[in-house]
Formats: C-alpha cells, structure tokens, sequence
C-alpha cells in the first residue's frame, strides 16, 4: 500500500547481486519528521535495501520515490543531491583528511535549509570532533570516526538522514552519545531511517520500526506494538 505522505517510499523493490537475488518485493517509507527504524539478523537484507535507496545496488524492479520523485534509475551522487545523507556501514571516512577537512568537504545547503548546519553545530553536537579537529581521519577511534561519519552526512543538511549499523562495535558510552545525539536529531524534527540492533533504545526514540527477513519486511509497527510483541523479538531479532 503507498504511502501518499511519504518523504522516501520504497514500494515492492527487487535487487540482485549477480544472479543472487537479496531483496524480493521489500517495501517500506519514511514521513517527514520521523525516525523509522529497520531490524533484521545479519545477512537478511537491511544493507542492500540501503544500496538500493543511494543509487549503489540498483533494484531491478519495484519504485523507490524520495519527495515525490522516482529515483530507482538515478547515480547515486544525484540522489545524494536530492538530499539523503548516508553515514554507512564502515563510516568511510576520508582517512588523509582532517576532521575538520572531513566536515567542510561535505558542506553544503543545496535546499536553503533555513537553520543549516555549520562546524559550530557539529562541535556542539559531538564536542570531541571540536577537540580533534587538527587530526587526520585515520587517526580517530572507532567512536569518534563514527561521530564524524554522522557530523559529515547532516553537513549537507539532508531532509533525509540514513545510519547503517548505526552503534556497532563501539564502546558503551560512546554508544550512549550516539543515541543521544538521535535524540536531539529527532527533537529537531530531521528525519531518519535507522539501522541498528539495540531494541531497547530504538523503541525509545523511533516512531516505527520494519523488521527484515530474508529480503522482505515481515512486519511493521509502532514502538508500543513491538514491545508489545516479545515472541517476534525473539522469532526475528534474537541470536
């Protein structure tokens, strides 16, 4: 069923790596404002549904609209234009730049955002990154690079904010900032699709959630249906 009100509406979509199909008919949509979460195992499609929305991994089949605009058969960069900034699986930062290189390379307000976000935001928002800013890229710790990973997608100022495994493999309270910072991020009314693990924390802050199985959603809901539902946890998400 679409999604009229929706900012991103990925409806039906297929992709292939080679002959091995991933996604089969995966559908789901983000509306402004929102923070939407995506769950799932490893292996079952939530990265390659992300590859399809930027342009990465084409989808052969389906529509994948982001403000009322197809954008399934775009490049990438132009859907980056469009205004979705990815901090991907990895960070992929630009290791011989500086941090603060890192930021202003990414700068950008292609859609007049009247609030933009500028360096001054960004430290204020993850001060360590303030204290690095002198550092090269590949100097940083796993956490700080995925503070910069983030500090670099809103310098574009996106309508659209996507995190890949946004929490993996950092420390516990480095953890704790980067859910905060989501906090601060939604309280400011940007919209988000998040990938991540952390139940507990993604009930608190996302307004709906699409659990992914073996290239489908397989369900969807608010916060309060999948608290409500410990056997789907388990079914879908547990070890």
């Amino acid at each position: 069923m679409a999604d009229t009100g929706a900012l991103l509406e990925v409806e039906d979509i297929e992709t292939c790596y080679g002959l091995s199909q991933v996604l089969f008919g995966l559908s789901l949509s983000v509306r402004s404002g929102e923070m939407v979460a995506m769950m799932g195992r490893n292996g079952m499609g939530k990265t390659t549904t992300i590859r399809s929305i930027m342009g990465l991994t084409p989808a052969r089949a389906g529509s994948i609209r982001f403000g009322g605009m197809d954008v399934r058969k775009l490049a990438s960069f132009r859907i980056a234009q469009l205004g979705i900034g990815l901090v991907p699986e990895g960070r992929q930062i630009f290791p011989n730049l500086t941090v603060r290189e890192n930021l202003v390379a990414a700068s950008g307000n292609r859609l007049g955002s009247a609030d933009p976000w500028t360096i001054d935001k960004i430290h204020a928002l993850f001060p360590r990154l303030d204290e690095r800013g002198s550092n090269m890229g590949n100097t940083l710790s796993g956490g700080e690079q995925q503070m910069l990973a983030i500090g670099r997608a809103l310098m574009t100022n996106p309508r659209l904010l996507i995190l890949d495994e946004a929490t993996e493999g950092l420390a516990p309270l480095i953890r704790d900032e980067i859910w905060n910072c989501l906090s601060m991020l939604k309280a400011r009314g940007q919209s988000v699709l998040v990938i991540d693990k952390n139940i507990e924390n993604l009930t608190r802050i996302a307004d709906r959630h699409y659990i992914v199985e073996r290239g489908r959603a397989v369900w969807s809901g608010t916060s309060a249906e999948l608290i409500a539902e410990p056997d789907l946890q388990h079914r879908y998400l547990g070890v």
